[in-house]
């Protein structure tokens, strides 16, 4: 299992500083929305340069027609990140199309395909899906696997549930980890280290236990000696 932290405060100054703190770790580091729309390529080449070791993931969720999905993660596999992750919702052609256009990268990314959002409750996803999570997020599972992509993004409730159907090897990155109980915040499939372990979790993506914490970096050796 490898640490994955959020890159999700509000100015480029403020992530950066955070990345030279962690810079010894050997941990993978979130770059999202906000921060993507708001400083672009130049985030990614920073981080870099902090530490050539650090892995990216950018999670920007594509979704949209195939074609299009395709031509924009060509260019993300030419950004230099080394994981990002698009819309299991976005169907087996979709998928298929844009795994299809990676195999010209000499050296792709890892690509995820987002199965049930973790702010999800099931009440909220029954209500856009009109199915349980469970029943929807083994079908998106089985379609990303079937179309040759790496692995999901699910909740840690999940993960095993998805490599049953699908294969061991098949990733799961689970959002929404705190670590040692915290807070949940807006997200509500939350879950512990502990768990996540149990349930098999490739990748652990935590964010605000660290940022907001006094001392990120002991809050990262801690979780690291968990793992």
């Amino acid at each position: 299992m490898k640490l994955c932290v959020a890159l999700d405060l509000p100015e480029f100054e403020q992530n950066i500083a955070l990345a030279r703190e962690l810079k010894e770790f050997d941990i993978w580091l979130k770059v999202g929305f906000r921060s993507y729309i708001r400083d672009g390529k130049k985030i990614i080449d920073e981080l870099k340069a902090i530490n050539p070791e650090f892995k990216i993931f950018l999670d920007l969720k594509l979704y949209d027609i195939p074609n299009t999905m395709a031509d924009t993660s060509e260019v993300i596999a030419k950004l230099g990140v080394d994981m990002f992750n698009i819309h299991a919702s976005s169907g087996k052609i979709a998928m298929d199309t844009v795994m299809k256009r990676l195999e010209c990268v000499e050296k792709r990314p890892i690509v995820l395909a987002v199965t049930a959002l973790t702010s999800f409750d099931e009440d909220s996803f029954q209500a856009v899906y009109e199915k349980d999570i469970d029943t929807k997020a083994k079908q998106f599972a089985k379609d990303a696997y079937e179309s040759g992509i790496d692995g999901v993004v699910c909740s840690a409730y999940e993960s095993h549930m998805i490599k049953t159907h699908t294969s061991e090897k098949f990733m799961t990155l689970a959002p929404g980890i705190r670590p040692f109980g915290e807070s949940a915040g807006d997200q509500k499939r939350v879950a512990d280290i502990g768990f996540a372990q149990e349930e098999l979790v490739d990748f652990i993506v935590v964010g605000r236990p660290i940022y907001q914490s006094e001392n990120p970096r002991e809050v990262v050796k801690k979780i690291i000696s968990r793992l």
